[in-house]
């Protein structure tokens, strides 16, 4: 390549990875070309895979101010830019990757962090981000639902309290009309001046 090219290059690799949240490196030795095809739709529109050059990836890398990933470049890589749920992108990579064992996730960066093939792994396993959000809301709805239970409860037993003592005295012979009664009656029954 020459160098006009090259620097081209280095500067679109580093947008892409100024702009992803992720990047998978992966090596992708013994995988055809229909293979890589299906890849890159099983990622979706939120990842982009593309077969790099590693010396050119390693000085965008740094330019776009990733590190620690700088011991993946070794063999054939090519790299998934993720801008959509990294939780996603590596369920895809991992779920290809069990049917087609040539692929092979060398690590990478997630939101600055670098993160080795185990952490992509682990980050696979976990579920979606909006499937952790809606357990969140679930989980607040509950305690919101319990919390009014319990502010209603000392209520509502005042007033079954009270209900009960008014039934009781009414079910009383000869029971007296309750004090807040005995005063109304009485200014009914005096005379009119």
């Amino acid at each position: 390549m020459a160098k006009p090219e090259k620097t081209a290059a280095v500067a679109e690799i580093a947008e892409e990875f100024r702009g992803a949240t992720a990047a998978v490196l992966t090596e992708y030795r013994g995988l055809t070309v229909s293979q890589l095809t299906e890849l890159r739709r099983t990622l979706g529109e939120g990842a982009r895979y593309a077969v790099v050059k590693n010396t050119l990836t390693k000085i965008a890398a740094e330019q776009a101010g990733v590190t620690g990933i700088d011991d993946l470049f070794v063999g054939p890589t090519a790299v998934a830019f993720v801008t959509g749920d990294p939780v996603e992108a590596a369920k895809g990579l991992r779920d290809f990757a069990r049917a087609n064992p040539a692929l092979v996730v060398k690590g990478g960066v997630v939101e600055g962090k670098a993160m080795t093939a185990d952490e992509i792994r682990k980050l696979a396993d976990l579920e979606s981000r909006e499937v952790l959000l809606a357990k969140l809301a679930g989980a607040m709805k509950g305690s919101l639902a319990g919390a009014v239970g319990l502010f209603a409860a000392p209520l509502s037993q005042v007033a079954r309290l009270a209900e009960a003592l008014r039934e009781q005295r009414a079910s009383q012979p000869g029971a007296e009309a309750p004090a807040a009664e005995a005063p109304a009656a009485e200014a009914a029954e005096a005379p009119a001046e």
